[in-house]
């Protein structure tokens, strides 16, 4: 069966369907349905209910490919999921007036890629303190990350500070062989991973030497007030009550704090509440204060894992 979209330029068509037509391959797993391109016609074996949701979703694919966006798998499952919701007003804004975050290490633009992305990079922007929350590979810690570097390096803050609770996990941090960065260091690798990303190995390392960015457990936070700097607190569902309070204390003149956590993800004893919950249930109102929820919708890792997460959800209820 033949859509009624066409997509004629071969630079668009090249943009739409992707590197070897991986974006189509999308449609196939999610859709279950088989779709492709036979010279500027879209040929599909989707059954009669499904065409109107396919021609919605190639009218806005097609639009966004011949203004010269390049497409990728995670853009075109978000715009199945959009369409899906009938929420893909404004879908065309975000993808063709993208402002990057920064350039990184290996020259490649980091944008914000969901209206929720959006809104967290611009209340980062605008508020001192943020909360990102909502399940891994929403790009939560990522995009903090992203516009910690940029501020950096647009000299609106002097120092960066990532930070995570250590959470013990069958094997206690004494029983561990080296000196206590050694038994910390695997904690923190997810920070050094999204620095190295942003800034290159050599730059993050001469980075990290100099003090201008500080990698540490949040026990190091104590007795601190943290000024002119970019603070971030990741995994913050694994804090208690007492840690969450002394962090958000910490917040100095100049700065700006990002807490990030998934709050049903929590790694802390059973019996020990969540200072993450407790933080957001307290400071909810303030309006000095943004709270951005991610959904599964927002998840920019592989397809796979929103699909993973979409079976939880379903099995939990």
């Amino acid at each position: 069966m033949k859509l009624n979209r066409q997509i004629h330029h071969a630079e668009a068509i090249a943009r739409l369907v992707g590197i070897q037509d991986r974006n189509l391959l999308v449609f196939k797993q999610y859709l279950g349905i088989n779709v492709s391109l036979m010279g500027s016609e879209i040929v599909t074996d989707a059954s009669q209910s499904q065409i109107p949701l396919l021609e919605t979703i190639f009218a806005v694919l097609i639009e966004l490919a011949e203004h010269q966006v390049q497409l990728t798998e995670r853009d075109v499952m978000y715009i199945i999921k959009l369409a899906e919701k009938n929420e893909l007003e404004g879908v065309f804004d975000l993808y063709r007036n993208r402002k990057k975050i920064l350039i990184n290490d290996q020259g490649k633009s980091i944008y914000p890629k969901t209206f929720n992305q959006k809104y967290y990079v611009e209340c980062i922007t605008n508020y001192d303190l943020v909360f990102g929350v909502g399940p891994a590979g929403t790009g939560k810690t990522f995009l903090a990350v992203a516009q910690a570097v940029a501020d950096l390096k647009n000299n609106k803050v002097k120092k960066l500070i990532l930070t995570r609770p250590v959470v013990e996990a069958g094997e206690n941090l004494g029983f561990l062989p080296g000196d206590l960065k050694e038994k910390v260091d695997p904690y923190l690798v997810p920070l050094y991973d999204a620095l190295y990303e942003m800034l290159g190995t050599e730059t993050t390392t001469s980075l990290l030497e100099k003090g201008v960015i500080e990698i540490a457990p949040l026990a190091y936070m104590r007795g601190r007030t943290l000024e002119n700097a970019f603070v971030i607190l990741d995994e913050a569902q694994n804090t208690t009550k007492t840690q969450m309070k002394m962090f958000l204390t910490r917040l100095g003149f100049a700065s700006k704090m990002v807490i990030t956590g998934d709050p049903s993800q929590s790694d802390l004893p059973k019996g020990i509440p969540s200072g993450l919950n407790q933080a957001l249930t307290i400071l909810k109102d303030m309006e000095d204060i943004k709270i951005i929820v991610f959904d599964k919708l927002d998840v920019v890792r592989n397809p796979l894992v929103q699909r993973i997460l979409e079976r939880y959800e379903t099995h939990e209820v």
